[in-house]
């Protein structure tokens, strides 16, 4: 008994740590699977070590709650978690329909390719949608991968990319223009984004790693020259 109350004063978090691989705590982390949907919140660890759990006990494994951990790595974007979770679940788990298209998007989203994302993405909202949050994950993907191409992006190319337009797309830029540095120049008949500068494209701002020593190595030093 005193065990078992002990027990219930750790966090799922904390069984994870102590013992990731202990059938006991499986239902515990499907739980924490619904809570990570519902509280829009992610925890990849906790994660894998449930589908490491469902690899001991097949018979235990809930294709939903298996599908939710696939669509939350798809939101962890550009973190590489979808192909650590898929490398978790057996192939002939992986060729059900929606973990084909779940696969097919993650491909997509890998090479850029977003039109093509958002139109397979349209035609299974009833698998995205189960988890909230997905669209705006997948947004902030996008404009993280513009922005290590581009100094300027086209409105349209922007459009696209995040699979919005009108008014609403009006909006979304007069919000990152006032909390994200972007600014909004007209370019011809279209409007041009400028995003915030980076190392990526910004080059020159790239520091040369070669020339920085780090300073663990700097105090390994000191004993030598004493």
């Amino acid at each position: 008994m005193a065990t078992e109350q002990a027990a219930e004063n750790y966090t799922v978090e904390d069984l994870v740590a102590l013992n990731p691989y202990n059938p006991d705590i499986l239902n515990d982390l499907e739980k924490f699977v619904n809570e990570q949907v519902s509280s829009q919140t992610y925890n990849l660890d906790a994660n894998l070590s449930l589908l490491c759990l469902y690899q001991f006990e097949p018979e235990r494994m809930s294709i939903q709650i298996v599908a939710h951990i696939l669509i939350k790595a798809l939101m962890a974007m550009p973190a590489p978690d979808f192909s650590l979770c898929l490398f978790l679940i057996p192939e002939h788990v992986q060729m059900e329909e929606q973990f084909k298209t779940l696969i097919v998007l993650s491909h997509y989203l890998e090479t850029a390719r977003f039109s093509q994302f958002w139109d397979e993405a349209a035609k299974n909202r009833h698998i995205l949608e189960a988890v909230p949050g997905f669209e705006q994950a997948i947004q902030s993907y996008a404009i993280h991968v513009l922005s290590l191409t581009y100094q300027k992006v086209p409105r349209p190319i922007l459009a696209e990319a995040i699979n919005i337009e009108g008014l609403a797309l009006d909006k979304f830029l007069e919000y990152h223009a006032a909390n994200s540095g972007w600014v909004i120049e007209k370019g011809g008949q279209s409007q041009v984004i400028v995003l915030p500068r980076n190392e990526f494209n910004h080059p020159e701002l790239k520091k040369n790693t070669a020339d920085i020593v780090p300073f663990e190595h700097i105090t390994r030093i000191f004993p030598v020259l004493s």
